[in-house]
């Protein structure tokens, strides 16, 4: 079983499906409504990998630059039904391990998060 991962959206249907697939596949997680609470969550728990809901979130460039710098040993995987997010191209390009697609494959989700076990919990 891996470290928990952190799930921030405001679609409760669509986070009690994931977080359902993840326990089935024994990985832990938790889920929190808002960017606020991040902080909070990451200093309290174990958790190597963050996934943001870009369609129910405000999040810009600057701030996932600064979650990456203050928290090096977090993944962060973002997910949207938006293929393009022109705001957020730098953040993408430099600062997010992966980009999934709503709605959610799940076998891809999956590679991902064997992806960052593989890579030993070093997202540099």
């Amino acid at each position: 079983m891996g470290k928990a991962i952190i799930l921030i959206s405001t679609q409760k249907d669509e986070l009690n499906r994931i977080i359902g697939f993840l326990d089935k596949n024994n990985y832990p997680s938790l889920s929190i409504g808002a960017m606020g609470g991040l902080d909070a969550c990451l200093l309290q728990t174990a958790a190597d990998c963050v996934i943001l809901d870009l369609d129910s979130i405000r999040i810009d460039n600057r701030t996932i630059r600064e979650l990456t710098l203050q928290y090096p040993h977090v993944y962060f995987l973002c997910m949207s039904s938006d293929r393009f997010h022109p705001k957020l191209k730098d953040a993408i390009c430099y600062h997010i391990y992966a980009c999934l697609t709503k709605p959610l494959d799940y076998g891809e989700l999956l590679y991902w998060l064997r992806c960052i076990e593989d890579n030993g919990n070093d997202p540099d």
